[in-house]
C-alpha cells in the first residue's frame, strides 16, 4: 500500500512538471484562450478515443455518472479558458502563483465532499500559502486582472478535482477523461456557434501553432490529465492540489529560460514561491509519516481488533 502511494506521488510530480510546461505552451500559442481549449479538448478526446479502442475498454457508463461527467467537463473547459486568459493578460509566473491557493480551497471543500473532518495542518498550510501569495500580489499589482482570472480558474479546478476524486472510485480514468473532454468541446462549440466564431479563419493555424497544440493535447492533456485522475485512487484530492502548487515553481523556471524577459519578477515574488515549495515539502513529510503510523497500527493490532 505504501509503495503504491509512493509510486502515485512520484507520478503526480511528473504530471505537475508537465502542467508547468502547459503554461508555457499557452503563452506561445497565438490564438485566443477559448480557441486553445476547444482544440485542446477535441484533440485530446481523439487521442483517448483511439487509446480506449486499442485497449478494448468499454465506453458504457451509468446514466447518472454520464451527467456528472458532462458537468465536470463544463467545469474543466471553464477552468482552462480562464487559465489561458489569465496567462494572456498577465504572464505565466503570475497565473501559476495564484494557483497556490488551490490547496487552501481544497482543505475547506474536501471535508464537505468526502464527509471527513477538517485537518488542522491542511488549513494551516493553506494559510501559509496565502501568505506567500500575498507577498507576490503586494508587489505585482499591475497584473491584477490576470490574478482574478487565475483565482476563478483555480476554484473551478478544485471543484472538478474533488468530483473526479469520487468518480474514479467506480470508473476508468481514461473513460472519465474522454467523456469530460467531449462535454467541454460540446459546451464551447455551442458558445462559438452563438458568437459565429466558426469561420474559415478559425480552422487555419500556423505550423508552429499546430505543433504546439499537438504537444499540448497529447502529452499535457490526454496523458497528464488522465494520469492525474488515476493517482486519486491512492492520493487524496487535497494532496493532489497541494502538490500541484509545485506547478508554479516548474512553470516559472521553464518560463524564465524559454520566454525570458517578460517572466522576470521581483525578489518578493521568488520569496513567496520558496514559501510555497517548503509548504508542499512539509505536507508530503507529514502525510508520509501519518501513512507509516497507520500501517504500523494495523500491523500491531490483534486479529480480534481487525474483525
Amino acid at each position: 500500500m505504501q509503495n503504491d502511494k509512493l509510486k502515485s506521488y512520484i507520478s503526480l510530480h511528473l504530471i505537475v512538471f508537465i502542467w508547468g510546461f502547459t503554461a508555457i505552451l499557452g503563452a506561445l500559442i497565438t490564438i485566443t484562450a477559448d480557441a486553445i481549449v476547444w482544440y485542446r479538448m477535441l484533440l485530446a478526446a481523439v487521442f483517448l478515443f483511439v487509446f480506449i479502442l486499442f485497449k478494448k475498454k468499454p465506453f458504457r457508463i451509468p446514466l447518472n455518472s454520464f451527467f456528472k461527467l458532462i458537468f465536470v467537463g463544463f467545469l474543466i473547459a471553464m477552468h482552462w479558458i480562464t487559465f489561458f486568459h489569465a496567462i494572456h493578460v498577465s504572464n505565466v509566473s503570475i497565473t501559476l502563483s495564484v494557483f497556490s491557493l488551490g490547496a487552501f480551497f481544497a482543505s475547506l471543500l474536501e471535508p464537505l465532499f468526502y464527509g471527513r473532518k477538517v485537518l488542522w495542518y491542511e488549513v494551516f498550510f493553506g494559510l501559509i500559502i496565502i501568505a506567500g501569495l500575498g507577498m507576490i500580489m503586494k508587489v505585482e499589482v499591475n497584473y491584477l486582472n490576470g490574478m482574478l482570472y487565475a483565482l476563478v480558474s483555480i476554484i473551478l479546478g478544485v471543484l472538478f478535482t474533488l468530483m473526479n476524486g469520487k468518480l474514479i472510485k467506480n470508473h476508468d480514468a481514461t473513460v472519465i477523461s474522454f467523456y469530460e473532454f467531449i462535454a467541454g468541446v460540446f459546451f464551447i462549440s455551442i458558445y462559438f456557434l452563438y458568437q459565429n466564431k466558426f469561420t474559415a479563419d478559425f480552422f487555419v493555424l500556423s505550423f508552429n501553432n499546430w505543433a504546439l497544440m499537438l504537444i499540448l493535447a497529447s502529452i499535457c492533456t490526454a496523458y497528464a490529465f488522465t494520469a492525474s485522475v488515476k493517482v486519486m485512487e491512492k492520493l487524496s484530492p487535497y494532496t493532489v492540489m497541494l502538490t500541484t502548487n509545485l506547478e508554479p515553481v516548474y512553470g516559472i523556471i521553464l518560463a524564465y529560460f524559454i520566454i525570458g524577459g517578460k517572466e522576470k519578477m521581483s525578489v518578493s515574488f521568488y520569496v513567496g514561491a520558496v514559501i510555497i515549495i517548503i509548504t508542499v515539502i512539509l505536507n508530503g513529510i507529514i502525510k508520509h509519516k501519518a501513512g507509516k503510523k497507520a500501517v504500523a497500527t494495523i500491523e500491531d493490532a490483534s486479529p480480534a481488533d481487525l474483525v
